[in-house]
C-alpha cells in the first residue's frame, strides 16, 4: 500500500488534512413511496486532487480550476446514478457501471491537470491510480433519520434526508468553560483601533450556492447555500471589474467588500415556509433560512501598525471540509449573547431559549505583501500567532472579524448549511471576504486602526 492510500484510508474514517474525501454527495437518499425506503445507497466519495497538486503556476490555474470543477461535476452524475441505481445488480453493477467509468474519467482530468501545470512548471508526479480511484462509503440498510428522531436531529423534504447534526455536536452554554483572552497589549508600535462597516443584514435576500473564490465560474460550486451583505452582484460569474462596477448594502459606499457565509437554518421546519431561493432543496441542506444580525468590524494589530489591503484580496476563515480534511484549517467559535467569555470551537452552542446564539468569523491578517490570492487560498494572507504577532515575511493588515447573531429554535435543532459528505458539523463552519474598497475607503479605515480611535 502506497503512503498516499495509507492516508486515504486513514481520512474516510477520521479525515486528513492532505489528502481528503471529497464531492458533491447525496447522504442518505430516499423515498417514502420506495419499497426498500431505509436502505441507503451510501456516499461516493473520492481522494482530493486540489491537495495533493503543487503550488499551482498563474499561468496554469484556469485551466487546473475548470477541471477541478469537472472532477466535483462527474462526482455529482456518479453519485445521483448511485441514487437511481439501488436494487440494479449490487456491488459488482456498481463498480462495473458507475465507480469504473468514474475512474477513467477522473484519470484523464487529472492527467489533463497535470498537463497544465507541465506547460508552467515542472510537471508533478501525482499516483493517477489512486487519486482516480473512487468507492462507496456508508451503504447498508439503515434507517432514514427524521426530523423527529431522537438520536439525530434531521429534516426530510421531497425525499431527501439531511443526515447530521446529532446531539453530541451541541453544548449548553453554561457548559463551555470561560476562557481568557491570550492577545497582548497593544504596544507602543500597534495598532488598537476598532473600525464597524455597517452593511446591513441582508435585507435584500441576496443568496445563491455559488463560491466565487474557490469554484470561480462554477455554478452552485459551494453546493450549500450563501448568505451575503455588501456588493449585491457577488456571483460565480463575478470578476474584479464587475465587483468594482457593483452596489453596496454597505453605508460606506466605496466599500463595494463581498462578506458572505453559509446559512443556519432551523432543521425542524421544512414544508410551508417562506422560502428563499434553494431554501429546501439545496444539496440536502433543508429547513427554513433564519436571519442573522450581522457585524462586521476591522482592528489592529498589537504589535504593528497596519498597512492597507490590496484591493480584490480574497480571504477566508475555516475549512468548509474540516470533518473529512482534518482540523488544521478549523476556525468555528460559537458563543451566546451574555456569555461572549464562553466559546466553543467544536459544538453549536445552545442559548437560553435560543436566543442570541452567535457565530464569530475571524480572518487571518498577515498578508505576504504582494499576492491578492494563492492556489490554496491560503498561504498568501496568514493568521498571527496566539498573542497577535504576524509571522516573519508577512505585514499586518486590519483583521476583519464578523458576528453573526441569531435567534434559534430551542434545543439541538438548527445546522450550518455544508457538503453533504460533512454532517453538518459545527466545525465545518467557514466566511469568505473579497476586499472592494475604494482606496479612500480603505485609508480611512488604517488611519482608524493606526491611531487608536472606535470608528
Amino acid at each position: 500500500m502506497t503512503q498516499l492510500q495509507k492516508r486515504w484510508t486513514i481520512g474516510a474514517v477520521v479525515g486528513v488534512a492532505a489528502l481528503a474525501i471529497t464531492g458533491t454527495t447525496l447522504v442518505g437518499v430516499s423515498s417514502a413511496s420506495d419499497k426498500s425506503a431505509g436502505s441507503a445507497p451510501g456516499t461516493i466519495v473520492c481522494p482530493d486532487v486540489r491537495a495533493a497538486l503543487p503550488a499551482v503556476p498563474a499561468r496554469a490555474a484556469a485551466e487546473v480550476d475548470r477541471n477541478l470543477a469537472q472532477l466535483r461535476t462527474q462526482i455529482d452524475e456518479a453519485n445521483k446514478r448511485l441514487v437511481s441505481s439501488q436494487g440494479e445488480g449490487g456491488k459488482n453493477f456498481v463498480q462495473n457501471a458507475i465507480l469504473g467509468p468514474l475512474k477513467d474519467k477522473r484519470t484523464a482530468t487529472i492527467d489533463r491537470i497535470t498537463i497544465a501545470i507541465g506547460r508552467a512548471a515542472p510537471r508533478p508526479n501525482l499516483d493517477v491510480a489512486t487519486l482516480a480511484t473512487c468507492r462507496v462509503q456508508g451503504a447498508g440498510n439503515t434507517a432514514a433519520p427524521t426530523a423527529s428522531s431522537s438520536a439525530s436531529p434531521s429534516a426530510s423534504n421531497h425525499g431527501h434526508v439531511q443526515t447530521g447534526p446529532v446531539p453530541a455536536d451541541f453544548i449548553p452554554i453554561r457548559k463551555v468553560r470561560p476562557t481568557r483572552s491570550t492577545l497582548a497589549r497593544t504596544t507602543r508600535r500597534g495598532s488598537g483601533g476598532t473600525f464597524t462597516a455597517r452593511c446591513g443584514n441582508n435585507e435584500r435576500g441576496h443568496f445563491n450556492s455559488d463560491n466565487v473564490i474557490v469554484a470561480p465560474g462554477v455554478g452552485n460550486g459551494a453546493h450549500h447555500l450563501h448568505d451575503y451583505v455588501g456588493n449585491t452582484t457577488t456571483s460565480a460569474a463575478s470578476t474584479d471589474q464587475s465587483l468594482a462596477a457593483g452596489r453596496t448594502t454597505c453605508r460606506d459606499r466605496g466599500d463595494l467588500s463581498s462578506y458572505y457565509w453559509p446559512v443556519i437554518r432551523d432543521i425542524t421546519k421544512t414544508k410551508n415556509q417562506k422560502r428563499v431561493p434553494g431554501e429546501l432543496d439545496s444539496d440536502l441542506n433543508v429547513g427554513k433560512v433564519l436571519r442573522p444580525k450581522v457585524t462586521i468590524t476591522y482592528s489592529g494589530n498589537p504589535f504593528s501598525k497596519v498597512v492597507p489591503m490590496p484591493r480584490f484580496l480574497r480571504v477566508l476563515t475555516g475549512d468548509a471540509k474540516s470533518f473529512t480534511n482534518g482540523g488544521a484549517n478549523q476556525r468555528a467559535k460559537f458563543t451566546c449573547q451574555g456569555f461572549t467569555n464562553r466559546i466553543s470551537t467544536d459544538k453549536y452552542t445552545l442559548c437560553p431559549d435560543g436566543r442570541g446564539f452567535t457565530r464569530i468569523a475571524e480572518f487571518p491578517s498577515c498578508w505576504d505583501g504582494k499576492s491578492t490570492d494563492s492556489a490554496n487560498h491560503r498561504t498568501h494572507i496568514l493568521f498571527p500567532d496566539a498573542a497577535g504577532k504576524c509571522p516573519r515575511g508577512t505585514v499586518a493588515v486590519p483583521k476583519l472579524t464578523i458576528t453573526l447573531t441569531y435567534n434559534v429554535p430551542r434545543g439541538p435543532s438548527f445546522a450550518t448549511d455544508g457538503f453533504p459528505e460533512q454532517l453538518h458539523k459545527p466545525i465545518t463552519d467557514h466566511n469568505d471576504f473579497i476586499n472592494v474598497m475604494s482606496p479612500a475607503s480603505m485609508k480611512r479605515v488604517v488611519n482608524c486602526l493606526n491611531a487608536g480611535r472606535r470608528c
